[in-house]
């Protein structure tokens, strides 16, 4: 079967040469800039004058402590080894040895967090670890017995739990062997948000990891799981506690999209509810690369009647330099946002290049995220479901 040809949006086409006539005037006008219609200039654009909000420093540093954590409700470090906290309704192995003899009991941990063994009634091991226990029960096994040997272990772990909802592996396929019905998860452990997520069979083609939403003690952070996987910043890799909430939404549907592409740090397709401002659409996209030429900045925006679409030319470098809020031009859906390189070669070979990329990034965006940004050991193929 031959594959269906991507369908080519009108004003693409058209914006595409618009573009190409801009970016072609920089190179032979003798200077830098793209000549395109100045973003003051435009009656037409009801620009909103305000700054995009970044991740205030304060967060970022929630975070960094939240990802360095040596221990929380779920585990504690000891000896330089994180070890599993004990609650209510775990299930614990005892193995106490006389001579060469082993005898093996289980003891469930009650709703009070204590447990009773041989000669010993109403123990709190509540917060404790394996070996905190062990040296506990050991110590007060000593009143009555000479020298006991005993080991304790968690056999089964009740008690610790996170949530993950949305586009989740296993919430999704009907022929997970994994049991997570609920969207509850047990924790065994130090686990970060990357496990937790790989514990669940990964997540679906359709979700948006771009904004992962970590839901802890009333407080939610918005979390870039590309960033984690795709740049390693394990600062975002948050270790999980008891009640987290992990919500994986879903790729936004439709037509209200905004495209980000040249020398940002991440370009692709965005959601215009959280791009909708020229600076909005940089930052999500990780902004300008060192290569890229903020002042030559073009906004490709189609016409509504088909028509040519206007190329606008704003200059992120005064707007982030000097304040300049003319130059923050309000997005709509279907623009195009196109942060040159420092030094503009072949027009019409970047044309050629890009076209094909910029058709299939509108005919098939999930399509390109499964390229670009899927891996094996967190992805869902829901096409062989």
């Amino acid at each position: 079967m031959s594959r269906r040809a991507p369908r080519r949006l009108p004003w693409l086409a058209a914006g595409l040469a618009a573009l190409a006539w801009a970016l072609l005037a920089a190179g032979c006008g003798g200077t830098l800039a793209a000549k395109g219609t100045p973003v003051a200039e435009v009656q037409s654009l009801h620009v909103e004058r305000r700054a995009l909000a970044e991740r205030s420093q304060a967060e970022r540093e929630e975070l960094e402590r939240m990802s360095a954590a040596t221990q929380n409700s779920v585990f504690k470090t000891v000896d330089g080894l994180p070890e599993y906290r004990i609650g209510p309704l775990d299930v614990l192995e005892i193995a106490s040895r006389f001579g060469e003899e082993v005898r093996v009991a289980e003891v469930v941990v009650n709703n009070r967090g204590l447990i009773s063994y041989s000669f010993v009634d109403d123990l709190p091991v509540a917060g404790l670890t394996a070996s905190e226990t062990d040296e506990l029960l050991t110590q007060r096994l000593g009143d009555y017995l000479r020298n006991p040997r005993i080991d304790v272990l968690v056999k089964e772990h009740r008690s610790r739990k996170a949530s993950l909802l949305g586009e989740v592996a296993s919430l999704r396929q009907t022929n997970s062997n994994v049991a997570l019905p609920s969207g509850k998860i047990t924790l065994t452990g130090r686990t970060t948000l990357v496990e937790l997520i790989s514990r669940a069979s990964g997540y679906t083609q359709s979700a948006d990891l771009r904004n992962v939403r970590l839901i802890r003690d009333g407080r939610s952070y918005d979390i870039n799981v590309y960033d984690i996987i795709e740049q390693g910043k394990d600062w975002l890799n948050v270790v999980i506690d008891d009640g987290d909430v992990v919500d994986i939404p879903e790729l936004p549907e439709g037509g209200r999209k905004v495209f980000v592409m040249g020398e940002v740090a991440y370009q692709g397709v965005y959601d215009v509810k959280k791009a909708d401002t020229l600076l909005a659409a940089l930052a999500v996209a990780g902004m300008p690369t060192r290569q890229g030429r903020k002042e030559s900045t073009l906004v490709v925006r189609p016409d509504p009647a088909g028509g040519t679409p206007l190329v606008m030319s704003a200059n992120v470098s005064r707007l982030l330099e000097q304040g300049d809020l003319s130059q923050n031009v309000t997005l709509r859906e279907g623009d195009m946002v196109y942060v040159p390189r420092e030094i503009i070669g072949d027009i019409n070979e970047w044309i050629v290049n890009h076209t094909p990329l910029l058709d299939f990034i509108i005919e098939y965006p999930k399509g390109v995220q499964d390229v670009y940004f899927y891996r094996n050991y967190l992805k869902l193929d829901s096409k062989k479901q």
